[in-house]
């Protein structure tokens, strides 16, 4: 098979690593894999797997990017794919137009990684021959908003763990221990609670440092990380954030991090590992991380956090906002967290095999 993945960038984010993964799935299995894309830092990484990668600025919400819908029909002729698969909604939108009035026409497949706002922009999400939805979270979001969607064309293929990169039981060395809490003193010699996400409200920051001070005033010391919130732009919010964990007198017990690149790391030495979103998310990458490393995991009960923790750790699960079953549920997994299993499901593998298995039913036809 000829694939054709149509992604805005290659940068960072979960249809990025998803296009990279799928594509070094192809051509571990013999089959062509092209991306086209504005470019990126992960280009080289793509390349160096066996895929080929086409530039093209696509990914730009501009009615000038209308203009490559002719590059793309032109490179869809040379190239006659079996298969073009968008990962996105401008993407989606300059494919769908490119393959128009084409025969033979490849299929069309496309992937809804996120809950996007409903409208006739996202509706294109919906529009492939298949559907692949990462979560049942979004298979119900795409059937609630666009009630003419033939359910039969939406098929869930969760996004999936590198079992190798987030080893069961993994535990860092010594000198990275000594590395680290060089860095954070104010994380040491207590359980460490780790909130990763970006630097947004949505993240619920808030939530995990209200828990910190909940947890003291039972009597119980732990150290936050805010994983990732440290970022450009958004220094106004952590200064509000250093003030309420001042206000609640946890200050000394913070910390806030820019994003990293050792997070396997820091979620093996956690005592606990926090999902607190205040709005449902599509999906919940690092629990699965982190159960994959056998690491608690303590969060939200909706979207896809509530998903996966309801299928692989409901122990896990909190109803959102509800702060007094918060901590104590917090409490309860400091002291004897249950058992935790090696994944047997929502693995890297299980989700290149499904997806390769649809794309091969697909050029069969």
């Amino acid at each position: 098979m000829t694939v054709i993945q149509l992604v805005p960038e290659l940068d960072a984010g979960g249809a990025e690593r998803s296009a990279l993964e799928i594509g070094r799935a192809l051509v571990a299995a013999g089959h062509r894999s092209i991306v086209v894309s504005g470019g990126g830092r992960l280009v080289a990484q793509l390349i160096a797997e066996g895929s080929e990668h086409v530039e093209l600025p696509i990914g730009r919400k501009s009615l000038g990017s209308l203009r490559h819908v002719g590059t793309l029909r032109a490179l869809f002729k040379r190239e006659r794919p079996d298969i073009v698969h968008a990962r996105s909604r401008v993407p989606a939108w300059l494919g769908w137009l490119a393959l128009r009035g084409r025969k033979p026409k490849p299929h069309f497949v496309t992937t809804a990684h996120g809950l996007n706002t409903p409208g006739r922009y996202s509706a294109i999400m919906a529009r492939g021959e298949r559907v692949i939805c990462v979560s049942n979270t979004v298979r119900d979001h795409l059937l609630h908003n666009y009630p003419g969607t033939d359910p039969a064309s939406l098929i869930v293929i969760p996004r999936g763990v590198d079992t190798d990169e987030f080893p069961y039981g993994y535990q860092p060395g010594d000198s990275w221990r000594e590395w680290f809490f060089a860095e954070f003193p104010q994380l040491a010699d207590v359980p460490l609670l780790t909130l990763p996400g970006r630097g947004t409200r949505l993240k619920g920051h808030a939530d995990a440092i209200e828990l910190v001070a909940d947890l003291k005033a039972r009597g119980i010391e732990v150290a936050l990380l805010l994983l990732g919130a440290h970022q450009a732009g958004r220094e106004s919010y952590v200064a509000e954030l250093l003030e309420l964990a001042k206000t609640r007198g946890v200050a000394g017990r913070l910390a806030i991090s820019p994003p990293r690149d050792d997070v396997r790391d820091v979620y093996a030495i956690s005592a606990l590992i926090l999902q607190l979103s205040n709005k449902p998310e599509s999906f919940g990458r690092t629990v699965i991380e982190s159960l994959s490393l056998c690491r608690p995991v303590l969060g939200y009960d909706h979207g896809g956090v509530g998903e996966l923790l309801a299928d692989l750790y409901p122990v896990g699960r909190v109803a959102p906002g509800d702060r007094a079953r918060l901590v104590e549920r917090a409490a309860e997994l400091l002291h004897r967290a249950p058992a935790i299993a090696p994944l047997q499901r929502y693995r890297l593998a299980d989700m290149q095999e499904a997806t390769l298995a649809l794309y091969q039913e697909l050029a069969a036809s």
